[in-house]
């Protein structure tokens, strides 16, 4: 059998979710014990889902199988599986329950860079909208920040655009399968980017044909793919909020451009400003402080600043976030003597400094 022939049957089994598959790679040693099972095995562990288990018993989807392995093989994709250490780690982190087990990419970008932003929006982006990306994709020039979004019309776009021309690693994940390009009008984009040396990446093979439902399953692996995803114009609904709110389940940074009230465009970015779910965001520069991001080059007309002077108590409780990187007051307080009240003055102390931030649900970050 050819590498991942069974991972990737796996993943053609009738009515077996990501979820449920990541359950299943807990418990039995490899995707092709489970063909191998003996029928009591199969009943113990599907119990009545009888079309799971003929499908792995007759091997029903052996065939397509073999005509996706001519695909990949033919056009050097690259299959990866949730086990092997290409796979983009940052899609196994808790919490990421419902990534997919495999995914095929196109290309050759690291998928497990050290600093990864996706950045998303409408694609009915206006002027502004765009002129916003360029100048935030230029913000990170030389940083060799990875860009994620999602090859559509609009932010998504010009996010693929600015990193190309900034020389930034960039990945495009796709919502259908790696023998199409949707929309049409981004093929030549999408062949700039292989070029590039960046990838395009999906969960869908080439025999599932497009459907709507696609593209917000397709959104929360570009939350997934990243430390930080960044809205850039928004209505209040449409895939860009879904992507931030799936960002938000996965306790990933959220950012957000501020608009014009009353803006079709800006109403999204504005909602989840307000509602505390996303930082507010004006620049790159703003990015790189709230993330902690140091800048590895020099930034022309910026002068290094001394790091402020600390008393006992917010000395005490920064060596603490420094260590724990992201923790509560109460956390905190198990760490030290301090009282409560003194750990919030220090907090506040720290943050004026910018030297820490507060996070959604009272937790701590350092800067």
């Amino acid at each position: 059998m050819h590498d991942y022939y069974y991972e990737i049957a796996m993943t053609m089994l009738p009515g077996l979710g990501c979820r449920s598959a990541r359950q299943l790679l807990e418990i039995v040693d490899s995707a092709e014990a489970v063909f191998k099972m003996p029928v009591s095995e199969l009943r113990h562990i599907f119990g009545n889902r009888i079309d799971i288990i003929n499908a792995i018993r007759n091997q029903t989807v052996f065939a397509a199988v073999d005509k996706e392995m001519e695909f990949i093989e033919k056009n050097n994709i690259r299959v990866l599986f949730c086990k092997d250490s290409v796979f983009p780690q940052r899609l196994n982190l808790p919490g990421c329950v419902d990534a997919p087990v495999v995914l095929y990419a196109l290309g050759n970008a690291d998928l497990n860079p050290q600093r990864s932003v996706s950045i998303v929006g409408t694609r009915k982006a206006t002027p502004q909208g765009l002129e916003l990306t360029r100048q935030l994709v230029d913000g990170l020039n030389g940083e060799g920040i990875n860009v994620v979004s999602g090859l559509a019309l609009g932010i998504d776009a010009a996010s693929h655009e600015a990193a190309l021309a900034n020389g930034l690693p960039t990945v495009g994940v796709l919502a259908h399968g790696l023998n199409r390009i949707y929309p049409p009008q981004n093929r030549n984009l999408a062949k700039r980017i292989i070029a590039a040396g960046g990838s395009l990446l999906t969960e869908i093979r080439t025999d599932v044909p497009i459907t709507p439902n696609m593209f917000p399953a397709r959104n929360r692996i570009i939350a997934a793919m990243s430390d930080a995803t960044i809205v850039v114009e928004a209505s209040k609904t449409g895939g860009a909020l879904i992507t931030a709110n799936i960002a938000n389940s996965y306790n990933r940074d959220l950012f957000a451009f501020p608009g014009r009230i009353g803006d079709k465009y800006s109403e999204g970015c504005n909602a989840i400003i307000a509602a505390c779910k996303a930082m507010l965001i004006r620049n790159a520069d703003d990015l790189m402080a709230n993330m902690g991001w140091e800048r590895t080059t020099s930034v022309a007309g910026k002068q290094t600043t001394m790091f402020p002077k600390l008393n006992g108590d917010e000395q005490t409780v920064y060596d603490i976030l420094v260590k724990q990187q992201e923790i509560s007051v109460d956390e905190i307080h198990n760490f030290c003597d301090l009282t409560l009240p003194k750990i919030a003055a220090a907090l506040l102390a720290l943050e004026l400094k910018n030297l820490c931030r507060c996070l959604p649900g009272k937790r701590y970050k350092i800067l």
